[in-house]
């Protein structure tokens, strides 16, 4: 390897984690409250960080404490993991067609890191992700949310009952606050949030809350770019005269 080459992916690497830190910030009230949670479901501070070290999850995290809390078996934290998760496929398919070509078992590596901030994050930087930013967003994000459910764990216990209420919210105010600068650049982004809130609104009457999020995130993409792909066809069809 040149060193040219090896400096662009040290380059790389570094935006990638400055990129990340904002993700990184904001995980460390969301992983506390994790670690405190994890401690009163009676969970040791090893279960607690394995947990984060393996699923890297913070919503079916704190479904899975619920779960284990009232007994659930093995096989339905399971399935109900897979289902919470399962539009992490549609991130990943999408990611795919936006990162450097690479090899298959480096994307496979970074895509376990894939959660829907660090996504938000890669998805709204402009021109071709390279692998090694998308190591750097990852690698601190993960640092981030491992250390701190494990932190949560120790010392959660002992932060003020306000302050552990207030945590419940970070989550969503962060990605919230990663939303909007796309929102500000694509009205595409915006029709898609909208159009994905009203929906999941609709769907939660008659579906479980993970299938009516999936539900209507699928609706929402399939439904709008099939709008922006039969626009563009008129377009060409007005051009070609």
């Amino acid at each position: 390897m040149s060193t040219t080459v090896l400096v662009k992916k040290q380059s790389d690497f570094r935006s990638g984690v400055q990129a990340g830190l904002s993700i990184a910030i904001g995980y460390m009230p969301i992983a506390l409250t994790f670690g405190l949670l994890a401690k009163t479901t009676g969970l040791s501070v090893t279960e607690t960080v394995m947990m984060s070290l393996i699923v890297f999850a913070g919503a079916s995290q704190y479904i899975a404490l619920q779960l284990i809390a009232v007994g659930t078996g093995v096989f339905e934290i399971i399935l109900t993991t897979f289902i919470l998760n399962i539009r992490h496929f549609l991130m990943c398919a999408s990611l795919n067609e936006k990162v450097e070509e690479d090899h298959p078992v480096k994307k496979a590596l970074y895509s376990f890191g894939v959660t829907d901030e660090t996504f938000s994050v890669a998805a709204v930087k402009e021109g071709t992700v390279t692998t090694g930013y998308m190591f750097g967003v990852i690698s601190v994000s993960y640092g981030s949310w491992v250390a701190f459910s494990g932190v949560g764990h120790v010392i959660g216990s002992s932060l003020p009952s306000v302050l552990q209420q207030s945590m419940s919210v970070a989550l969503y105010a962060m990605f919230i606050g990663l939303l909007v600068p796309s929102m500000k650049k694509q009205r595409k982004v915006v029709v898609l949030a909208a159009s994905a809130a009203v929906l999941n609104t609709i769907f939660s009457f008659f579906m479980e809350p993970g299938w009516s999020i999936v539900s209507a995130t699928l609706v929402s993409a399939i439904g709008i770019e099939a709008v922006v792909h039969l626009g563009r066809n008129k377009e060409e069809e007005v051009e070609n005269g």
